[in-house]
């Protein structure tokens, strides 16, 4: 086996001579004294003579070299992989565009990279919005949904076993920065520290993989939106107990914060009755008496009145509720029966105040008497 330093002399002939295996005695000598080694170094090259008197056959040594490179060289460029089917958005027609709708739209349509932060209250339609926004301008949509266990290697990628080989899987995020597309972080304050990862990429710039080395630069396009239920700060009120404190080097890298609040009465109206047109059950009469119920609801809520609130996504669930039992009072206690009692109670006794042609108490009587006859 040849020392280190008769490794090094070969490796700098390699690289000044790099299509030549046949040396002058000279030249492996004054190659050898360049980087300053002695007889003893390149002594154990003179040992075979080429054919040609007074030059000697390196390529019992230099071939093995290259042949080494060459394979680590393969390696790496095989060790990456990534997913190439493409995600795209589809158009729901029961989409009503309003609010930060335009200028989410707005943004990614400029194709900048404009790192945007969502929060607003569950059920208001945030997700919602930024998909409907890539469905309307056919951009490749990449959502990642966000919990405690999120970490690098669900985000960036990890070392996967395939066909037998270990490879490095590109994830999500990067895909997202390959494709020039909208990377959608949902729920982001339910996330750990772990997302830190991601402090590079919400700059826009080129990022190194330290896993493999290799640089992955974003494409035009590319862009990170993030939605939350809170602002990053926790939830003092306890309502969303898994809500986390973001760190504030993360948060400041979004360029913008938009805070969603509920649609207008007006608005609002227009979205339940669409969802009463996809299940064929329109009745305009419910539709206005579900929404002022729900807003009569949210005000006593900002008020401090009441501890729960009735979501727009909840009145499309009474909806569809509706459509398959048709009853009013029924859909909206079996919607609504994951609050408290007294809540549950309440919220009851306020629809059938607003909605004069049902009477809850009435209703609750008819079917404990057909429970009795069963």
């Amino acid at each position: 086996m040849m020392k280190v330093n008769t490794n090094t002399i070969v490796e700098k002939l390699q690289a000044s001579y790099p299509d030549q295996t046949i040396f002058r005695k000279a030249v492996i000598v004054d190659t050898a004294k360049s980087l300053g080694f002695s007889k003893a170094d390149w002594s154990p090259l003179l040992e075979v003579k080429s054919d040609v008197r007074g030059q000697y056959d390196l390529s019992s040594v230099i071939v093995p070299l290259r042949q080494k490179e060459e394979t680590n060289s393969s390696t790496l460029q095989m060790q990456s992989i990534v997913n190439q089917e493409k995600s795209y958005a589809k158009a729901d027609p029961t989409f009503v565009p309003w609010g930060p709708f335009k200028d989410i739209t707005q943004i990614l349509k400029s194709e900048m990279f404009y790192p945007t932060y969502i929060s607003g209250l569950s059920g208001n339609g945030k997700t919602f919005m930024v998909e409907q926004s890539c469905a309307k301008l056919n951009r490749e949509f990449i959502r990642v949904q966000i919990n405690p266990e999120t970490d690098e290697d669900d985000l960036i990628g990890g070392f996967r076993l395939i066909n037998g080989e270990t490879v490095f899987a590109k994830g999500p995020v990067l895909k997202a920065m390959e494709n020039g597309a909208v990377l959608l972080l949902d729920e982001i304050d339910r996330a750990t520290n772990k997302i830190m990862c991601l402090q590079g990429i919400l700059e826009g710039k080129p990022v190194v993989v330290k896993k493999t080395g290799e640089t992955i630069t974003p494409q035009p396009g590319f862009n990170v939106i993030a939605t939350a239920n809170t602002k990053g700060k926790g939830s003092d009120d306890g309502r969303f107990t898994a809500a986390s404190i973001i760190d504030e080097a993360f948060l400041e890298r979004f360029t913008i914060s938009i805070d969603q609040q509920f649609p207008s009465p007006r608005v609002e109206q227009k979205i339940v009755m669409k969802h009463m047109a996809k299940f064929d059950a329109i009745d305009g009469d419910f539709a206005e008496n579900l929404v002022a119920w729900a807003d009569i609801i949210r005000k006593t809520f900002y008020d401090d009145g009441v501890d729960e609130v009735i979501s727009t996504r909840r009145l499309c669930h009474i909806v569809q509720t509706n459509s398959i039992f048709n009853d009013r009072m029924k859909a909206i206690d079996l919607c609504i029966a994951r609050f408290d009692d007294d809540t549950k109670e309440a919220f009851l006794d306020l629809y059938s105040k607003v909605d004069a042609g049902v009477d809850f108490n009435e209703e609750q009587n008819v079917e404990e008497t057909d429970e009795d006859r069963l």
